[in-house]
């Protein structure tokens, strides 16, 4: 130093210079290497404890498996790593299984820590917010662990944070704020959590970012539009939470994106235009959202998408031609949209793509032939359309395509027989369609096929025998389908076929035994086809079925005795067969049974024997069989059991108390036998019971008190027994009753008036007794009732007054009585027959057999009348005078609106009326919900008006038919509304629609009725996929409701009601193809035996011939317009010529057979409707006579519809029109 000294001596030397040395020689002459040592070892020692009581803090288990980190040399413990200093830069333990939480781990003895990983262990607890202090830390990994609460806002502080991945813990509240910070971050994945609140604005300072992935969690809110200032952002996936709003469009800056996912939210609003502009995209992810509007064409730009999912929204307007640019495009899934249009052909440019589904959408036109040129094509599914036109051959090119789906379309035509080149074909499913021809040959070589679905089509001819190589079927469905000829027994071949369902063809022949080979058959129906021969016993060997349908054919000989040898049959079905011998005895204990239907055989055996414990039986039908015997206490025991019925058989004994035991019991029918003995008593804990019915015995006793306890009972019948004493007071508690037969007993004393509570009942049958004492006044406020027998009894007294209010009467039999007095002046009692109140001596009044009621006589009753007249008289003025000033306040309203010419008016200047068994419906709220008549709520027009559907504030939907205007102006539309209210306020009937209330006002005039959802006769008919469900039995009970209606409305009401206008568009159904007239506009009031002459009223191709030279109105015009509307509804469309062929002299239709002019879309009526057909035929036939005289009358032809039909006396397939036509005609 002090040569140093002595050589500088000798230099000039600057002053900064020589200070700078002076310091530094200074600072190095104070310093002392043991004491900076001593510090730096101490901080390492701080890590170096922070990490062994982090340890020590952890699960034993855990523990262990840090069991170096006792020994010295920290940095080379496992998982962590240190810089050269020896400071602690990287704690690494991912996947080390470690469970315990981070609050012991001391963070701010960590300030070199650069990279903090704890992915996939058992770490729980909270994110400690002393985080915060690692203020280097580039790289944070806590994912795949259970922490749980809040992302502490101290994480904001971590500036050099490159990466953070919390994904897939427990972790809760909001993303905070803070984390916009972080401006190094590029990559943010904190999926699989439960986060919930807003996606933060701040996220859009985060201009580093590559990856942001927010995932199942629970965030609200919309899709912030600063996510568009995230340009680097090549992967955005903010799915399956709950985001609101629309896609903002600043989504389009995002240029480098290649992942988008935001499906599974609540997103709506259309897909903006600025996607096209994500150029670098290959996953589009939309789906399960709430997005509507059409797809935007600019979605054509997407050159590199490969994935395209926009199913289950709301999206509409047609697929733009412009997807066909996207040549990368693997999977196209569009579903479960409102799209419609046809499939763009441009959709052949498509070469790679493997999958494409459209289905659930509203697509139509056909499918394009460009579709062959999808050689990649693995998933094809296009159901649930409305594709028209055959299936393109060009499918056969698709080698690749393993699910091919179109069904439920209105695809016509045949299936190609190119279909047998698609061998990789797995599932195909082509069933609710027009298809037809045969099932092609070709389809043998799908040696992969494992569901083949054909069904609800008209395929015909046979089932082709190489169906039997497709060895790896699983489901076969051919059902509903037009197939003739036999099974083939090739179907033995398939080994593995769960299940088989050819129900509802025309299918003959023999089952073959082969079937018996199935042995993994679960499902097999056969249901309704022409199957003949005996069940073979090889069936027995199906030990798996579940499912077994042969009801609807003509089998004979016996069940398999041993079906359910395998214990695991639930369904068993074979009615309407002629099956003989006994049950199966593998029944007897077959404890999966749920539903048992073997009605209408002739089936034979001891019923006490055949049956055990069922747990599991719901419903058992074995009526009209042979079977005799007791009943088995083992019903009661079936606890699960809602539907017993046993009728027409000959079982015998007693009703045991033990069936009150089956509580679940809805219908109970054991009609028909030889019981006896008394009902049993405890019958009253069957509180669910509806349906009673045991007529037709030889019970005797009293009728149980306690069946007032059924509450929800509904039909009881107990009919031509032996029971006596009086009838129970106690059913009047029964509030629920609609039928209530109780004839052909021998029950006495007085008809109970609780009888007059039950206010839902519509018949009352208590004919053939010894009923003593009078009819009760209450019987008469039964304003339901419709049918009233009480015949062959002992009764007397007069008829009560209170029937002379009774409109819904529609049959009544007083006969062979003591009665007195004058019948009640209504229709019911005015038309009735002489056999109908005959054998009482004491009535009287202006009918056949009776004489005229004397003063004397009707004193009573006149002394009462004398009583109103002077008050009727004063009324009737009154009344004239009211009408008067209606009238001249009707003008000045009038007038006012003309004046004025504006509505603001109309709510105080209508004349509105309603009546209604829920209140006043009103004007204002009728205007409202159909928006001023908007066309949108449109569901019918006729000639008098258009029809509109109402949804009212009370949610109850009406219908609302608002009369056109006429060149004559109001006063003729008034005229036309008069005659109509007039018409419909006197009606009450089952099959008539009903009137709830009508409006005359100067901007409106409209009627309100029920709403009935089933729709128009015409629609269903013309509907080729709804008319499969209108099958022949409906079809004759809608006949039968309309021969009904019509005769109450020719022969009930007085005046009759003429309706001049039956066509199938004024025949509404109900859910239960009920049928109701509707649409009076046309009616006119007749006094009986009157003419009228008016104009045309009523749908050509109805009317009757005579209007061409006469326009007198009466009630042959109805008649001959239900002849041709029965017609109408055994054809399934307007018989057309039909009707000039059979009224020709002589007819030239007489050799057409009646099952060819049958609706060919139904399967051929099976044989116990066969001869109800045959009737409505001969009837509708009988309609159309040429001579108005020679109809018959409506009450005629409703009559004989209500009788059982006549047997036929010759095959239903031999029977012609010409057998069916009367040549005969009584004008008298």
């Amino acid at each position: 130093m002090t040569a140093l000294a002595e050589r500088l001596s000798n230099q000039f030397v600057p002053f900064h210079v020589l200070f700078v040395f002076v310091m530094i020689f200074a600072f190095f002459s104070s310093f002392d290497p043991t004491a900076y040592a001593s510090s730096a070892t101490s901080k390492v020692g701080a890590e170096v404890e922070a990490l062994l009581t982090w340890k020590a803090s952890l699960d034993s288990q855990s523990q262990s498996l840090l069991s170096p980190w006792n020994e010295s040399g920290h940095c080379n413990w496992v998982g962590i790593g240190c810089n050269k200093a020896g400071r602690v830069t990287h704690i690494d333990l991912e996947s080390y299984g470690l469970r315990g939480t981070l609050s012991n781990l001391s963070f701010p003895s960590f300030h070199h820590l650069l990279s903090l990983k704890l992915y996939n262990n058992s770490i729980y607890g909270t994110i400690p917010s002393q985080i915060g202090s690692l203020l280097r830390l580039t790289n944070l990994s806590l994912s795949n662990n259970h922490l749980s609460g809040t992302i502490p806002s101290e994480i904001g502080m971590l500036s050099s944070l490159i990466y953070l991945s919390l994904w897939s813990n427990r972790l809760i509240g909001l993303i905070p704020p803070s984390i916009g910070n972080l401006g190094n971050l590029t990559e943010l994945y904190l999926f699989d959590n439960q986060l919930s609140g807003p996606i933060p604005h701040e996220v859009g300072m985060l201009r580093s970012l590559f990856v942001l992935s927010l995932s199942w969690n629970k965030l609200t809110g919309s899709i912030p539009q600063e996510i568009g200032l995230l340009r680097s952002l090549t992967d955005l996936q903010l799915s399956t939470n709950n985001l609101t709003g629309s896609i903002p469009s600043s989504i389009g800056n995002l240029g480098n994106l290649t992942i988008l996912y935001l499906h599974e939210n609540q997103l709506s609003g259309s897909i903006p235009q600025e996607v096209g502009s994500l150029r670098s995209l290959s996953n589009l992810c939309l789906e399960y959202n709430n997005l509507t509007g059409s797809i935007p064409s600019s979605i054509g730009n997407l050159g590199n998408l490969t994935m395209l999912y926009l199913y289950e929204n709301q999206l509409s307007g047609s697929i733009p031609q412009e997807v066909g640019s996207l040549r990368s495009l693997s999977n196209l899934c569009l579903e479960y949209n409102n799209l419609t249009g046809s499939i763009p052909s441009s959709i052949g440019n498509l070469g790679n793509l493997t999958i494409l589904y459209l289905y659930e959408n509203q697509l139509s036109g056909s499918i394009p032939q460009k579709v062959g040129l999808l050689r990649s094509l693995i998933e094809l599914d296009l159901s649930k359309n409305n594709l028209t036109g055959s299936i393109p051959s060009s499918i056969g090119n698709l080698g690749n395509l393993t699910i091919l789906h179109l069904c439920e379309n209105q695809l016509s035509g045949s299936i190609p027989q190119e279909v047998g080149s698609l061998r990789s074909l797995s599932k195909l499913c082509l069933g609710s369609n027009n298809l037809m021809g045969s099932i092609p040959s070709s389809i043998g070589n799908l040696g992969n096929l494992t569901i083949l679905h054909l069904f609800k089509n008209q395929l015909s001819e046979s089932i082709p025998t190489s169906i039997g190589h497709l060895g790896n079927l699983t489901v076969l469905y051919l059902y509903y389908n037009k197939l003739t000829g036999r099974i083939p027994s090739t179907i033995g071949k398939l080994k593995n076929l769960k299940f088989l369902a050819f129900a509802e063809n025309h299918i003959s022949g023999s089952i073959p035994p082969e079937l018996g080979k199935l042995k993994s058959l679960i499902y097999l129906n056969l249901l309704g086809n022409k199957l003949t021969g005996s069940i073979p016993s090889e069936l027995e060997n199906l030990t798996d079925l579940q499912f077994f349908d042969i009801a609807d054919n003509n089998l004979t000989g016996h069940l398999p005795q041993n079906i359910c040898l395998g214990g695991s049959l639930r369904h068993l079905y074979a009615s309407n067969n002629s099956l003989i011998g006994s049950i199966p005895k593998s029944l007897r204990n077959c404890k999966p049974l749920i539903r048992v239907t073997l009605e209408r055989n002739q089936l034979t055996g001891n019923i006490s024997e055949d049956f055990g414990v069922l747990p599991n039986l719901v419903y058992i039908d074995l009526s009209y069989n042979n079977f005799y015997g007791e009943l088995s206490q083992n019903w009661g025991r079936c606890h699960n059991l809602t539907s017993l019925k046993i009728s027409k058989n000959k079982i015998s004994g007693k009703i045991l108390p033990e069936l009150g035991e089956a509580t679940q019991l809805q219908v109970l029918d054991l009609s028909s036998n030889h019981l006896a003995r008394e009902i049993p008593n405890n019958f009253r804990k069957l509180d669910l019971l509806f349906d009673l019915k045991l007529s037709d015995n030889r019970l005797s006793g009293n009728i149980p008190a306690e069946l007032g306890k059924l509450s929800n009972l509904e039909h009881l019948n107990l009919a031509t027994n032996k029971l006596s004493g009086s009838i129970p007071r106690q059913l009047g508690e029964c509030v629920k009753l609609r039928n209530l037969n109780l004839s052909k007993n021998l029950l006495s004393g007085g008809i109970q008036t609780e009888i007059g509570k039950l206010q839902f009942l519509q018949t009352l049958d208590l004919g053939n007794n010894s009923l003593t004492g009078e009819i009760p006044e209450q019987i008469g406020e039964l304003q339901s009732l419709e049918i009233l027998n009480l015949s062959h009894n002992s009764l007397f007294g007069s008829i009560p007054s209170s029937f002379n209010g009774m409109r819904s009467f529609t049959s009544i039999d007083i006969s062979y009585n003591h009665l007195k007095g004058p019948l009640p002046n209504t229709k019911a009692f005015q038309d009735a027959s002489f056999e109908a109140y005959k054998g009482n001596d004491g009535l009287c009044g202006n009918k056949t057999g009776l004489l005229p009621c004397s003063p004397k006589m009707s004193n009573g009753v006149m002394g009462k009348r004398n009583n109103k007249v002077v008050l009727l008289v004063i009324f009737s003025v009154l009344g004239i005078l009211c009408l008067v000033v209606v009238g001249i306040f009707l003008v000045h309203c009038k007038r006012v609106g003309n004046i004025e010419n504006v509505p603001e008016g109309a709510t105080n200047e209508n004349l509105f009326a309603i009546w209604s068994y829920d209140g006043k419906m009103v004007y204002e709220n009728i205007i409202e919900v159909t928006e001023d008549f908007n066309a949108r709520h449109c569901i019918g027009v006729g000639g008098y008006g258009t029809v509109y559907k109402a949804k009212l504030p009370s949610n109850q939907v009406v219908a609302v038919k608002k009369l056109h205007s006429s060149e004559d102006g109001e006063l003729a539309d008034l005229k036309s509304f008069t005659s109509e209210i007039r018409a419909l306020t006197e009606i009450r009937h089952r099959n008539v629609i009903k009137l709830y209330g009508f409006c005359s006002h100067p901007r409106h005039l409209f009627l309100v009725y029920e709403f009935l959802e089933g729709g128009s006769l015409e629609r269903i008919l013309s509907n080729d996929e709804e008319i499969l469900h209108f099958e022949w039995t409906k079809r004759v009970n809608v006949v039968s409701d309309l021969a009904d209606a019509l005769s109450y409305m020719h022969h009930d009401c007085s005046p009759p009601v003429i309706h001049r206008d039956i066509s199938s568009k004024n025949v509404l159904l109900d859910s239960e193809y009920v049928a109701h007239i509707s649409d009076f506009g046309t009616a006119r009031l007749l006094k009986h035996h009157s003419s009228n002459w008016t104009s045309f009223a009523g749908t050509f191709g109805y009317a009757a011939p005579e209007l061409a030279y006469t326009m007198e109105v009466n009630e042959r015009l109805d008649v001959y317009s239900f002849g041709v509307l029965t017609l109408e509804v055994l054809m399934g469309k307007h018989p057309g010529d039909l009707i000039t062929s059979v009224s020709s002299s002589p007819p030239t239709a007489h050799d057409i057979l009646l099952k060819d002019i049958l609706d060919s879309r139904l399967p051929p009526s099976r044989t116990h409707v066969e001869k109800e057909v045959v009737l409505v035929a001969k009837l509708a036939l009988a309609c159309l006579h040429t001579n108005p005289q020679c109809r018959p009358t409506m009450r005629q032809v409703s009559v004989i519809l209500s009788k059982q039909s006549p047997p036929l006396q010759n095959s239903f397939h031999l029977i012609s029109l010409g057998q069916l036509i009367d040549v005969n005609c009584s004008t008298s």
